[in-house]
């Protein structure tokens, strides 16, 4: 029986330029104790999907048709009182980004407090033990501490348990969680998820699981609904969807997600791929890290956040440097581009050591040219009052000697070289899209031709599709111009279609190091395993779904059904 039925939804929004049609004749049903996962990229109305569920969309949008009946509620018609009670008390929403969704100025036990007396689970007396109960259910250690923690004293992961906990303090009977591992890394993504499986089977929940991700949706979900430009194109259970995608954009998706056993090239639609460039031969050490050093001052004395780091990058060789949040993986790059100095040890780089350089005086430093750097995040990496030509110009007007037309053609040329249209070099960075943006920000990088590229984290917030068309440019522009790549990131599938060689990084330290394929494959290290292991992977197309049981009619060697749907 139907929890949760939608039928015939659609959502429009007001804007400048007219009505925008975000979802068109949506519909879907989520039975009782199911996990329904909604995926596709971003703009395919998933979340105004879910926004419309809850009546928390802008002040443009409108539900202009179709009903969503909850437990014989049209969500629709229901009154604002109505929707108030609802919300928390029946229906809880896990948002994308945890620090945006919680209070920077309100300690974390309060705001937990607020929901539980807001919707009666708690009185003024009981309030701070029911809210330390519901961090402690989802897994917080020291709770009674945590609950006069503010937002900004929490890990990413932690910030999401707490959105959890809020979401499930209620007791709800579906939860919506609204791409909750984005910009996790992989262990801390597995935990999360995991948890909140073990709590919806506990609690006999119904779920909507919205993502992105395909690998998460065939792990954490019963059913998948494939969304594309406010349309549900395709739906089915998590093995046939993926193993059998029959929808040509299903199978561009499953395609382009990266995963064991498929090359780089292969993520991108046969009718665009083109043979590889000649990869060049690897050369000399470019880079060297030795004893790399830096701490901070905390309040127990002084924190190492990278502790005796030695590596190094060769000339044409790209070293992929992966670990979880906090692992100084970031620090490392930031010491070795510049921007910050390091406490001891050595960065040389064309056999100079630039640790001898201050961060604050290497900007006009000729060697800044050759070294250069594409930032995890676009949107804040860009200038919001700058055009896309000026973001691209700006490198070379202060390290280059190109003026007038002569730099004007240079941005266009880059522009080209990166794939990125002529016409949008004079829209701002909120009028491109995320891919666009990611274009820009590497066509800034590349502009001097650098000897090595540190990329944080290039494809960390893009779709598959887009990612899979930014790691081909990448590898391209790597053998046209010559570059050596120094790649962070915590997606080891994404490293091993980059990468030459892998150092993974643990708490500040290196715990192994070494040539991709043996790394992947064969890892020395406990740590990196636990790596491997936590990357979901969906299941490869084409591959036969295994049979079905004589006895009890589930597929042979499958696990048993989630609890909730016996």
């Amino acid at each position: 029986m139907a929890l949760l039925g939608i039928r015939d939804l659609a959502v429009s929004f007001r804007t400048r330029r007219g009505t925008v049609e975000a979802v068109r004749g949506v519909s879907l049903e989520v039975g009782r104790g199911e996990t329904l996962a909604i995926v596709g990229e971003s703009g395919s109305g998933k979340s105004v999907t879910s926004y419309a569920l809850m009546r928390i969309l802008d002040a443009g949008g409108t539900i202009k048709a179709g009903e969503a009946v909850y437990g014989g509620v049209d969500l629709r018609r229901a009154s604002e009182r109505e929707m108030s009670d609802i919300r928390g008390r029946e229906i809880s929403m896990i948002f994308q980004n945890p620090r945006a969704a919680l209070n920077p100025i309100r300690k974390v036990g309060r705001q937990l407090e607020d929901v539980l007396l807001r919707h009666g689970r708690a009185t003024r007396q009981d309030a701070k033990a029911r809210a330390i109960e519901a961090m402690e259910a989802v897994r917080i250690r020291d709770a009674a501490q945590r609950y006069h923690a503010y937002p900004f004293e929490l890990s990413g992961g932690m910030c999401q348990r707490i959105v959890i906990a809020l979401a499930l303090a209620c007791e709800p009977k579906l939860l919506i969680a609204d791409e909750p591992t984005t910009g996790l890394d992989v262990t801390t993504q597995k935990a999360v998820m995991d948890l909140v499986a073990e709590l919806i089977r506990e609690r006999h929940l119904s779920a909507v699981l919205i993502t992105h991700d395909l690998g998460l949706a065939a792990a954490y979900s019963d059913r998948v609904a494939v969304m594309r430009h406010g349309e549900v194109v395709e739906r089915g259970t998590a093995e046939e969807l993926f193993a059998r995608p029959r929808h040509p954009y299903t199978r561009k998706l499953v395609a382009a997600t990266p995963r064991e056993g498929v090359g780089v090239r292969e993520l991108l639609p046969p009718e665009v791929r083109t043979p590889p460039p000649p990869a060049r031969p690897i050369g000399a050490p470019l880079l060297q890290v030795r004893e790399l050093v830096r701490s901070f001052p905390g309040k127990q004395g002084s924190v190492k956040a990278v502790d005796r780091v030695s590596f190094e990058v060769c000339d044409a060789e790209s070293v992929g440097l992966v670990g979880e949040s906090g692992c100084g993986k970031s620090t490392t790059s930031a010491m070795i581009v510049r921007l910050l100095d390091p406490t001891s040890g050595q960065i040389l780089f064309e056999g100079e050591d630039i640790a001898a350089t201050p961060a604050k005086r290497f900007p006009r430093d000729p060697r800044r040219a050759r070294l250069q750097m594409v930032f995890q995040d676009a949107t804040d990496s860009l200038n919001p009052r700058w055009t896309a030509r000026a973001c691209i110009a700006d490198p070379l007007a202060r390290l280059g000697d190109l003026s007038g037309s002569a730099r004007r053609d240079r941005v266009e040329e880059l522009a080209d070289l990166v794939g990125l249209p002529r016409e949008l070099l004079d829209r701002f960075p909120h009028q491109l899209s995320g891919g666009q943006k990611a274009r820009v920000g590497i066509a800034r990088a590349v502009a001097l031709e650098p000897k090595l590229l540190i990329l944080d984290e290039p494809t960390a917030a893009l779709d598959v599709s887009i990612q899979a068309t930014v790691l081909n440019l990448l590898v391209d522009l790597k053998a046209r111009l010559g570059m050596s790549y120094l790649f962070v990131s915590h997606d080891l599938h994404v490293v091993r279609l980059l990468c030459d060689r892998i150092v993974v990084m643990r708490a500040g330290r290196i715990v192994e190091q070494g040539p991709t394929d043996r790394v992947m494959s064969a890892p020395e290290s406990d740590y990196t395993r636990s790596l491997l292991d936590a990357v979901p992977v969906p299941p490869a197309q084409g591959a036969e779904a295994p049979a079905p049981d004589p006895d009890t009619g589930q597929a042979q060697g499958a696990p048993p059904p989630r609890a909730a749907a016996s």
